[in-house]
């Protein structure tokens, strides 16, 4: 059986196997091409699942950064009638790209 792991960044929870690719919320400080560490492991599957209370602790996981983006444009429109009230803004959401190298426990 692969191994797999649940990781948690940006307060969302991926399964990631070796060779995935994710999407996540970008991280301050971390450039395309750098390798970066995920710590918050919640589980590890695979022959013997391991699970975390709640997280693993000396289980990581290992990714490289491959792309840098920014998601589509988001319109909030707020609206009163017969006040002449009316607001529109935009959002865009960076996100990353990070390809999945190995799990370590």
């Amino acid at each position: 059986m692969n191994q797999y792991a649940i990781i948690e960044t940006g307060s969302k929870q991926y399964r990631v196997t070796p060779g995935d690719t994710i999407v996540i919320e970008k991280l301050k400080g971390v450039e395309v091409g750098q390798q970066i560490e995920f710590q918050n492991v919640l589980l590890v599957g695979g022959d013997a699942p391991q699970l975390g209370k709640p997280y693993l602790p000396n289980a990581r996981v290992i990714a490289e950064i491959t792309k840098s983006y920014r998601g589509p444009k988001l319109h909030v429109f707020k609206y009163k009638r017969k006040t002449r009230y009316r607001r529109k803004i935009g959002h865009r959401q960076p996100y990353m790209e990070a390809l999945i190298k190995e799990i370590r426990l």
